[in-house]
């Protein structure tokens, strides 16, 4: 079973249907318990990283994340929102304390060419890097889809699996053992999505 955790800001059903779509079990997860019975999990996320911290704080969910995926080392897929906040802080609205799982700051989207706008919403081209299992049989340069205005800004390059061109460089993927998330909507990038979200159902670290 792959876990959908639901603590009130994601876009769940799109995650699901995407993850039926290449034959696998999803289950939309309310309570931490359930991310036991769990083989791999999902953290989706759209909105602000403030109200994303609270509410996963408030659902019991931080805790129940770790014990997973930190101590058990079961695999992380986190989308958009559900990316920045494995961080170690947002400048989103302030300051604000994430996971601390990379060391990386969550920053605002600053493109050189002022006709890009912020947020970036659309497809761009995403440059990831040789050999990833997770962009196994994905071409080089494959577009996939982006709504965001905060980008994870890492310490480490070894961090970063891809990157998009947004008026300067851009995280569009980290990895790091068991944990691998997407800055882009993999739901939502067709079929070199559901490529990715297939590569992660089949990925052994």
């Amino acid at each position: 079973m792959i876990a959908i955790v639901d603590y009130g800001m994601g876009n769940l059903l799109s995650v699901y249907h995407a993850l039926e779509m290449i034959g696998s079990e999803p289950k939309i997860c309310t309570a931490p318990e359930e991310l036991r019975e769990a083989e791999r999990i999902i953290l989706p996320g759209v909105g602000a990283f403030r109200d994303c911290i609270q509410s996963l704080r408030k659902h019991g969910f931080v805790e129940a994340l770790a014990e997973e995926i930190l101590r058990k080392g079961k695999p992380l897929l986190a989308i958009c929102l559900g990316l920045q906040v494995l961080g170690r802080r947002s400048f989103e609205g302030g300051e604000h304390e994430g996971f601390g799982w990379f060391q990386a700051d969550v920053v605002r989207l600053q493109p050189q060419d002022p006709a890009l706008r912020v947020p970036q919403i659309g497809w761009n081209d995403v440059d990831h890097r040789a050999g990833s299992p997770l962009f196994a049989n994905v071409p080089p340069h494959a577009d996939f889809y982006f709504v965001h205005s905060y980008y994870l800004r890492c310490d480490d390059p070894g961090d970063v699996e891809a990157q998009c061109d947004y008026g300067g460089p851009v995280t569009a993927a980290v990895r790091k053992n068991n944990i691998f998330a997407t800055q882009f909507h993999p739901e939502k990038s067709q079929d070199f999505g559901l490529r990715v979200l297939d590569n992660f159902v089949r990925w052994k670290d």
